[in-house]
């Protein structure tokens, strides 16, 4: 199988035009059309050490989350990482494929993921918006949970859903938690939403400081981290590559990519 049907697969699953004019979603880097897959490293971050792994595992495509290339690049040399990496990745004959914002709006996308791992229930009937090719779904996803909660099991239960060290929230609610509005990633735009959606919660990787006032009691805030909230986005790479791509080998990385700690 070419790298090209793995490539089409994905995007069937979230076609490019879904993605936000800003992104850089799509093939990154490599000769799709003439090179057969020997096999696929899915992560949410393409560094060095991504490469090293793809490489290590046989694998000729990294299928990420997150674009490498975001920005124009001048030149390739070794002057920073994403530099490095692209040259890493075109002396290995490695292709890079980013799934990003077209798979956060797409239908059963990354935010489907984050319900899934709650196990909460997507509501039905969500707003849908057309976006050229495919229906992209309204953001923040709602989801139920299969019972109300109190807020402080609620922050327990996204610690240890996420494998989070700690939750940023604002003040706890005093009334049960069930409607979740859920945006994986930077998603603190979709605060707005979520309230006029009537969630009881808004869950998100990551929210600026001045955001957090003047919602105590409106809606239980809920910040995660950017990288643990899209942990498991490669899941979802890998759920669409083995049902449309039969034989393909797939892997999840090893590699932790968060450059953030938490000490």
């Amino acid at each position: 199988m070419k790298i090209r049907e793995v490539v089409d697969a994905l995007e069937r699953f979230a076609p490019l035009p879904l993605q936000e004019d800003y992104d850089n979603a799509g093939l990154q880097l490599g000769l799709t059309d003439t090179q057969e897959v020997s096999g696929a490293l899915l992560c949410l971050d393409v560094t060095e050490a991504i490469v090293d792994e793809a490489v290590a595992l046989g694998c000729n495509l990294i299928v990420s989350h997150h674009p490498l290339i975001f920005r124009p690049l001048k030149h390739i040399t070794d002057e920073n990482q994403v530099q490095r990496t692209v040259r890493k990745a075109i002396l290995n004959n490695v292709a890079l494929v980013s799934m990003h914002t077209n798979l956060d709006n797409a239908e059963g996308g990354v935010n489907w993921k984050i319900a899934e791992h709650l196990g909460a229930v997507v509501e039905r009937g969500e707003r849908r918006e057309e976006r050229g090719e495919g229906m992209a779904s309204s953001m923040p996803l709602f989801a139920e949970l299969p019972e109300p909660m109190a807020a402080d099991d609620f922050i327990l239960m996204l610690k240890k859903c996420f494998h989070v060290e700690c939750v940023m929230a604002n003040q706890l609610l005093r009334r049960p938690i069930r409607k979740v509005a859920i945006c994986g990633g930077a998603g603190s735009f979709c605060l707005d939403d979520a309230i006029r959606g009537g969630a009881d919660a808004f869950l998100t990787g990551e929210m600026g400081y001045h955001e957090y006032f003047g919602h105590e009691q409106e809606i239980q805030i809920a910040v995660i981290g950017h990288y643990q909230s899209e942990q498991f986005t490669s899941e979802l790479l890998k759920e669409i590559i083995e049902r449309d791509c039969p034989g393909v080998p797939c892997y999840l990385t090893k590699l932790n990519t968060n450059p953030i700690l938490y000490l």
